[in-house]
């Protein structure tokens, strides 16, 4: 199998916006979109983000979970594509789609570590949205493969979840299993697991998560203690891994936050955070330059209100470029 066959060229639909806007002022005007069967890519001295979409459903599917994260990248594209830009130092691709759409979630997350690969061997900070959060499996084989064992790599995970739970006959590979598998590669591969959850809440994961969190010692940042305003301690919570890591990888599952922030996701939590209490942790991870990837996953159209939970996704995306690498360690 090669990523080709699971590979959809960028579509320029998307990327519109109002005509009497200056040029140049948003992600419409910036965005360059490039097929990656046809044309190359180039090495640039500037910083450089593509948009990678992860079409596919059967994660949640396998979980039995609210599907239609498929259209995720489509609708988080479109509200990205109308949001003002205020760096113009930075190159923005959008590099079109990885599909699943013969239940082979393992195929598509092998063709999403190839494309991921590809990108940071050309120093291109990949933002792959979906698409449920198996996502994450792919992205993490990207970038091990672009990466040798010895380069320390810290995992931060904003979720309401761990998603620890084991591959078993019964329970097959799924969002639910992803970082469960990540931590088994890491084993695999003699790497160094530094997986960090900021979101965790008690009510959303049974009590064998909580045990197998710290027998992979897991470092943990629950809901409840940024909802009680512990910003102190959330900031030396990232700061430790910017610090004891040579890259870090940034995953965001928007299910995360609160439904009156993001009704539109696969499993809504009653008692999710406010955006302000991760928007100065992304900042934060952002501005250090050490992040190679990104990640937003759990977007589904079909149950959002007045487009909240992908304007919220587009909000965070512009956080990420406006803040990489400006060298501010502190929010």
């Amino acid at each position: 199998m090669n990523w080709q066959s699971r590979y959809i060229p960028p579509d320029q639909n998307p990327w519109h916006g109002r005509e009497d806007v200056p040029a140049g002022s948003c992600f419409f005007h910036r965005i360059k979109l490039i097929n990656l069967l046809t044309q190359k890519l180039e090495r640039l001295p500037e910083p450089a983000f593509a948009i990678v979409g992860f079409k596919c459903d059967e994660g949640t599917q396998r979980d039995l979970g609210r599907t239609g994260s498929v259209e995720g990248p489509l609708a988080i594209r479109q509200r990205l594509s109308k949001l003002p830009l205020q760096k113009q130092n930075i190159h923005l691709y959008d590099v079109g789609n990885i599909t699943c759409t013969d239940h082979d979630l393992e195929a598509s997350q092998a063709a999403l570590a190839d494309v991921v690969k590809m990108l940071l061997e050309y120093h291109i900070h990949p933002i792959v949205i979906g698409g449920g959060h198996e996502l994450a499996y792919g992205v993490f084989q990207g970038i091990a493969a672009a990466n040798p064992p010895g380069k320390r790599l810290g995992i931060i995970s904003f979720d309401a979840h761990f998603n620890l739970h084991s591959m078993e006959p019964s329970h097959r590979a799924g969002a639910t299993t992803v970082f469960y598998q990540i931590a088994k590669a890491h084993e695999t591969q003699n790497r160094h697991f530094d997986y960090n959850c900021i979101g965790i809440q008690h009510a959303g994961n049974v009590r064998k998560s909580f045990d197998k969190a710290k027998n992979f010692h897991t470092k943990i940042l629950y809901a409840d203690e940024l909802h009680q305003g512990q910003r102190e301690k959330s900031f030396d919570f990232v700061d430790r891994v910017i610090d004891e890591n040579d890259m870090v990888y940034v995953s965001l599952s928007l299910d995360v936050f609160s439904p009156a922030h993001a009704p539109g996701v696969s499993s809504t939590q009653p008692l999710g955070l406010n955006p302000w209490n991760i928007i100065p942790l992304i900042r934060q991870a952002a501005a250090s330059g050490k992040v190679v990837c990104y990640d937003i996953s759990e977007h589904v159209p079909r149950y959002d209100i007045d487009h909240r939970t992908a304007k919220l996704a587009a909000s965070l995306i512009y956080e990420i470029v406006h803040h990489h690498n400006d060298n501010h360690r502190t929010p």
